[in-house]
């Protein structure tokens, strides 16, 4: 499964030609529009529908010509840590496929309890908000990349300055909290997700539409 970073929460995953887009963005302080990626593909999940997760009109959806190679779960959570009473509701999403499995947290924003983490299953990467605010933060993160013991971790919603919403801390916190040979940064935006990648990788952001 090929994973593509763009920006934020957002995330293009690739099978045998088929393409889902997870968790579109607008508005977000730095980074260019969706849009001007001129993204065509087959399925967008959001997690939930603020406007930096739910921009669904920031790509064109087209028909997929054959079965669908993804297989995808969902697992209910909240978006805060006082049962959704602050900012609603987060739904996990589950992707499966080429034999591997990848989860997107979205906006998660608590604790995950013992029935949520054996209904997400084993997996190969997890995409990990870090940022705080909005979010667990990156101790918060941590915590539950232990709970979830992913192969490998991906983290996401934080800030890059100039990219990222104001509010949210950077990606270094939670890269501190693991031993630094564990943690690999990515020149580009893009990687494969086979069960060999092990650790925490941080995928490279260009700002080039």
């Amino acid at each position: 499964m090929k994973l593509t970073w763009l920006g934020h929460a957002c995330f293009l995953a690739e099978q045998d030609g088929c393409r889902v887009l997870l968790d579109p963005y607008t508005g977000v302080e730095g980074y260019p529009p969706l849009a001007d990626r001129k993204l065509r593909v087959h399925k967008i999940l959001c997690s939930h529908g603020h406007f930096d997760h739910n921009a669904v009109d920031q790509a064109e959806v087209v028909p997929f010509d054959g079965p669908c190679p993804f297989t995808v779960r969902a697992v209910e959570t909240f978006h805060d840590g006082q049962g959704g009473a602050l900012r609603g509701n987060n739904t996990i999403h589950i992707l499966t496929a080429g034999g591997v499995s990848v989860a997107h947290l979205g906006d998660l924003g608590h604790q995950l309890s013992e029935e949520q983490v054996k209904a997400v299953g084993p997996l190969d990467a997890v995409l990990i908000p870090v940022g705080g605010f909005y979010t667990i933060d990156a101790a918060g993160a941590r915590a539950v990349c232990d709970a979830l013991k992913p192969k490998c971790v991906i983290p996401m919603h934080y800030r890059h300055a100039p990219y990222g919403l104001p509010a949210v801390g950077g990606v270094e916190d939670f890269l501190a909290l693991w031993p630094a040979p564990e943690v690999r940064r990515l020149e580009g935006a893009s990687l494969d997700v086979d069960g060999s990648a092990r650790g925490v990788i941080v995928p490279g952001f260009t700002g080039e539409g």
